[in-house]
């Protein structure tokens, strides 16, 4: 969600450039500003969904975003081979547990005898 700030800048010195596929917005300073190491560059910024973190991007407009492309890749150029983009869901509901794990129930199959535990030496 953003700020009454964001949305002022946003506004008066934005141009929207497009949307990804989960209807993020991007935006593209309209005039050219000496960003970090003191090259003329447009400032480049996206407007999030309400509770999303910036792990949320997909690789074509993360690209985008960080200056390595001029326009973010379509999803009409992926490769076949190329696995669909999911954000980071760690800490949340849908984050990975393996087997066994605490917050998987804690329960697991038995070792199957391949397993010695270690005691020191006395």
């Amino acid at each position: 969600m953003t700020t009454f700030g964001t949305r002022l800048h946003t506004m008066f010195k934005g141009r929207l450039v497009g949307k990804d596929a989960d209807g993020r917005s991007y935006y593209e300073s309209r005039k050219q500003n000496r960003l970090g190491g003191g090259e003329l560059r447009h400032e480049r910024w996206v407007i999030y969904k309400k509770g999303e973190d910036p792990s949320a991007v997909p690789p074509e407009w993360w690209v985008w975003l960080h200056h390595g492309a001029d326009a973010a890749v379509p999803v009409s150029k992926r490769h076949p081979w190329q696995a669909s983009y999911h954000a980071n869901a760690t800490g949340t509901a849908k984050a990975y547990h393996p087997q066994g794990s605490d917050y998987d129930g804690g329960k697991r199959a038995k070792a199957t005898g391949d397993y010695e535990s270690w005691s020191p030496e006395e």
